[in-house]
């Protein structure tokens, strides 16, 4: 594990880092927008007085922080492997590349001695999965981690009823940052409750010190709502017609996620390209605040 200078230095002092992961630039935005919205992310990152540390693997080393060199490395190379834990190992054995997902951003940042990672939306259990058995392995991972994790919620393809059921079910706690319903990635709230709620960065760094002073296992994530919604009906008109456009063309497993972001992307007519951005810039930004606080 090759951790940047600057993030080791910070780490060392005591001082706020912010991990962030690697798929949304390797895989998640189309070039040459992948770059731009990377280097926003690690602005906004230090604009709240934190160091950014973007994940990935680039030659079969994990890097903990990159330069400008590898982040155009990551966003312009093709064939950079989508890793989750499991692919850790042999795309380093192979001395690969690999953009990190949620879970293997999460154990990496775990690893490196960094408390806060922002991401976008999580993974979760998909639609069908009581005859499938298709969960995201973010959820097992974030069982146990002892990292926070900001995101946007679950996103709204997903069976966000069971996802809540197994982070329970898995003691992982979600805290509502300034929402009492938890968000649905493009959509503000999906009607279901949280638990818990607070109002400040400083309220969601309470709840992890006092995690770490009763021994808890696993991560804290805070879901942090869109500003601004998708139009409902655009959304909901969008994910019926390509989850039939899925079951049509077979597609099922972990390729569903992908091809219902790119229906989306497609005709929302960048919409849902926008919001994506727009919710994981907040995510950094409040991610910063609470390392900080």
């Amino acid at each position: 594990m090759l951790v940047h200078e600057e993030v080791r230095t910070a780490l060392d002092e005591g001082r706020p880092v912010v991990a962030l992961e690697s798929t949304i630039i390797a895989h998640g935005l189309p070039r040459p927008d992948n770059l731009r919205v990377a280097r926003e992310i690690e602005g906004v990152v230090r604009s709240k007085g934190a160091v950014p540390a973007t994940i990935a693997i680039l030659g079969g080393q994990v890097r903990v922080g990159l330069d400008e060199a590898a982040l155009d490395a990551l966003a312009n190379t093709d064939g950079i492997a989508k890793c989750g834990v499991r692919d850790l190992a042999p795309v380093i054995a192979r001395g690969g590349d690999g953009a990190t997902t949620v879970a293997a951003t999460s154990h990496l940042a775990e690893r490196g001695g960094i408390r806060v990672f922002a991401t976008g939306g999580l993974g979760g259990v998909h639609r069908g999965a009581a005859d499938t058995f298709d969960e995201s392995a973010d959820l097992g991972t974030l069982a146990r981690v002892g990292i926070c994790v900001v995101c946007a919620g679950v996103k709204s393809i997903l069976d966000l009823p069971a996802t809540l059921e197994r982070l329970e079910t898995l003691n992982v706690t979600v805290l509502g940052y300034r929402t009492d319903t938890f968000p649905a990635f493009y959509l503000t709230s999906s009607g279901l409750p949280v638990t818990w709620r607070v109002d400040s960065a400083a309220e969601a760094a309470a709840v992890l010190r006092a995690r770490l002073d009763v021994g808890a296992p696993g991560a804290v994530v805070v879901a942090n709502p869109l500003d601004e919604q998708m139009d409902p009906d655009l959304h909901e008109r969008v994910l019926r017609d390509g989850l039939a456009a899925a079951s049509a063309a077979g597609v099922t497993g972990r390729d569903v996620t992908p091809f219902l972001l790119e229906r989306f992307h497609s005709q929302t007519e960048g919409e849902s390209l926008r919001a994506n951005v727009r919710l994981v810039l907040r995510n950094a930004a409040l991610a910063a605040e609470i390392a900080a606080a």
